[in-house]
């Protein structure tokens, strides 16, 4: 399948220990973990990296569509490969 547009929704954690993926929820939804606290974007700014790097892409190719200021977002990734991404995270919901 060819790179193009993935979106999906994020159930983010801020002030975490550490900055981890952990899994995708039962209602289909990334799961991830972020140490930077919700304040002045650092915990949406920590995740775009975050999921970018575990993609592979840029982080200028991870956009928050909806939800920057809720724990739950929908992500728009670029350049991403859809079956890629359901291969890496399975049950996740794009």
């Amino acid at each position: 399948m060819a790179a193009g547009e993935v979106r999906f929704a994020v159930r983010v954690t801020p002030r975490s220990g550490r900055d981890a993926i952990d899994g995708v929820t039962g209602a289909g939804e990334l799961r991830c973990r972020v140490s930077a606290p919700p304040a002045d974007g650092a915990a949406n700014k920590a995740l775009v990296r975050l999921v970018a790097d575990a993609l592979g892409v840029p982080p200028s190719a991870v956009t928050i569509e909806a939800g920057a200021a809720s724990r739950t977002k929908r992500l728009r990734v670029s350049g991403a490969d859809t079956a890629a991404i359901v291969g890496r995270w399975p049950g996740l919901r794009v």
